[in-house]
């Protein structure tokens, strides 16, 4: 292959004969995959089927002169399609040209959106929001997806909604109505497509199921049986279309489109993350996001909708050896020549054989594993995951998302505001200074309290952060009954703001005002005892830190065995960081 196509496609110099036969048989493979999901994605978006192969056209060729993995399989997957559908049918009825051109404006504003994201290195920001926001999200989109689909799998009647309680109603009031038919033939392509798997893991399974389904159909003509099918699909290439913009829709459809680019931005993550390899880690999250952000820029002027990393595919790109973005050319190719010349051939596919696929395809996006994992480690984050997934089975899609996120705030602001702060006392086997609460053999020092804060003190916990060192001191305080030492071991504490030195200061004067205590602030690490010195502390409360190390205020202030370790730290300033 020259040297310029290489360096066009990130193609490794290395790049040989093996590598190109292994770029056409994974090409291939994710052909034959890419053309019933793409017209099954297109219709849970709420669009024609052919768009779907128009998403599998030009975004894959676009992708592959700027994507960097050479795994990343993109194109039409069920999360992107659900989200255009949630946000596009509030505005217009889906499948209508009015809808349709909502939904290349759309496609245009998440790739800007994905471009800006890529140029702004937003891929570092990603990692601030939990997994278990993830988890819990994709679990109820999938639930809401499959839901979605049971309309045409049954062939019923089933309004354009998301949330699961309308859709729920729906399904329920027109279950008399059940179409027998279509019913058996959607069962009938599950079995298949759920057997295939298991038979036989790279099976095209999904392409058999729509070869023999429409085979079928037009043998025993149950179209004419009240079989809904695809019906004439568009053959030849997409038309070139200018996406018509007017500022009132994209201002209504700015949510829709920052929601898909950033799932999008944490699919490609994930996708990224879980598929690379010692030859595939020097992946830039940023660049391929970028690369999606062109493919979907360019992909509506000719009848793409959006489009992101597919997991089910890219593991087929990874599992069939893939070698570079060549593969992806190999599928467009694929897809170039069914869009030619086989389009009359899907007249008679049914759509409730779509929906299996989609049925199929959505079950391994539900992860109940991640909230078992959460709910026995940390229930907290289990509680995010609930939250999250009620939200958006029961709110809607894209407020589902942002509850998550914002419940995840919420409780990481709660940690944060709420410190760790102990009472600690000298464990002797150990020579070390332990949680009196959590190891309660530990002993205390006669006439001192030791307290520990593990934490960086700043301007949202510095209230309960004084709260809790006065109510530890007060608490001892008691049980003394005369005067007390007290030493706040700041060890765990890296770093402190303007805030944080005040609520220093309120210690010291609270108990100033009191005779019967005196407060030190030892093991104060290097980059805050700089702060401190700053903020004049070498001048107003030198004798507050003029203990460099715990076992050097014992040394001088503590009674009995519990002055010093065996081995005493140095008491100076040297050795802190």
């Amino acid at each position: 292959m020259p040297r310029r196509i290489k360096n066009i496609l990130s193609i490794p110099q290395e790049y040989n004969n093996q590598s190109l036969k292994k770029d056409m048989a994974a090409g291939f493979t994710i052909f034959i995959l890419i053309v019933p999901q793409g017209m099954a994605y297109a219709v849970l978006a709420g669009l024609p089927p052919v768009m779907g192969l128009y998403a599998s056209l030009l975004p894959l060729l676009i992708y592959a002169l700027f994507g960097g993995s050479k795994h990343l399989a993109i194109g039409p997957v069920a999360m992107a399609s659900i989200l255009v559908f949630s946000g596009v049918s509030l505005y217009a009825e889906p499948g209508t040209p009015d809808y349709v051109a909502l939904v290349l404006l759309l496609t245009v504003m998440v790739g800007v959106m994905q471009v800006a994201l890529g140029l702004l290195n937003a891929a570092a920001f990603v990692k601030f929001i939990s997994p278990n926001v993830i988890s819990g999200f994709t679990s109820a989109v999938a639930i809401a997806i499959g839901m979605s689909q049971l309309g045409q799998f049954m062939g019923i009647s089933v309004g354009s909604q998301t949330q699961i309680i309308p859709l729920l109603r729906d399904v329920i009031v027109h279950l008399p109505q059940v179409h027998i038919p279509t019913l058996l033939v959607g069962i009938l392509s599950l079995l298949v497509l759920i057997g295939g798997r298991k038979v036989k893991r790279n099976l095209p399974v999904s392409l058999i199921v729509v070869v023999l389904s429409i085979a079928a159909v037009g043998l025993f003509r149950l179209d004419n049986q009240g079989v809904s099918v695809v019906g004439d699909v568009p053959q030849g290439l997409p038309d070139f279309t200018v996406p018509g913009f007017n500022l009132a829709d994209v201002q209504v459809l700015i949510p829709t489109a920052l929601t898909i680019a950033l799932i999008a931005m944490m699919e490609t993550l994930a996708i990224t993350k879980t598929l690379s390899d010692k030859n595939d880690t020097g992946v830039d999250l940023n660049k391929e996001i970028r690369a999606i952000g062109y493919a979907n820029i360019a992909g509506p002027f000719f009848s793409s909708y959006a489009v992101t990393g597919s997991f089910s595919r890219s593991a087929i790109s990874y599992r069939s050896g893939a070698a570079s973005q060549a593969a992806m050319i190999i599928t467009a190719a694929g897809v170039l020549v069914t869009l030619l010349f086989f389009t009359s051939l899907f007249y008679f596919l049914p759509y409730a054989v779509l929906a299996a696929i989609i049925l199929v395809s959505v079950t391994g996006l539900i992860n109940t594993r991640s909230l078992k994992d959460a709910f026995r480690v940390k229930p907290e984050d289990g509680w995010v995951w609930i939250v999250t997934f009620a939200a958006t089975l029961l709110v809607g899609i894209q407020w589902g998302l942002l509850i998550g996120i914002g419940f995840s705030i919420l409780l990481l602001l709660r940690h944060i505001s709420r410190p760790n702060i102990v009472e600690i006392g000298y464990e002797e086997d150990t020579h070390s200074y332990l949680d009196l609460q959590r190891f309660p053999h530990a002993k205390r020092v006669p006439g001192t309290v030791l307290v520990r804060a593990d934490t960086r003190i700043h301007f949202s916990n510095v209230g309960y952060f004084v709260k809790m060192v006065e109510k530890t001191i007060q608490d001892r305080r008691k049980t003394e009954g005369g005067g007390l030492k007290a030493a706040i071991d700041m060890s765990g504490v890296n770093d402190i703001d303007t805030t944080g030195i005040g609520a220093l200061e309120q210690i010291i004067e609270m108990f100033r005002r009191d005779p019967d205590v005196q407060v030190w602030f030892v093991e104060l690490k290097g980059p805050v005892r700089d702060l401190l010195l700053r903020a004049g502390w070498d001048e107003k409360y030198a004798e507050a830190i003029k203990y460099q190390t715990l076992e050097g205020f014992l040394e001088h202030e503590g009674n009995g065995p519990f002055k010093t370790p065996t081995e005493p730290k140095q008491d100076s300033w040297d050795y802190m960081i």
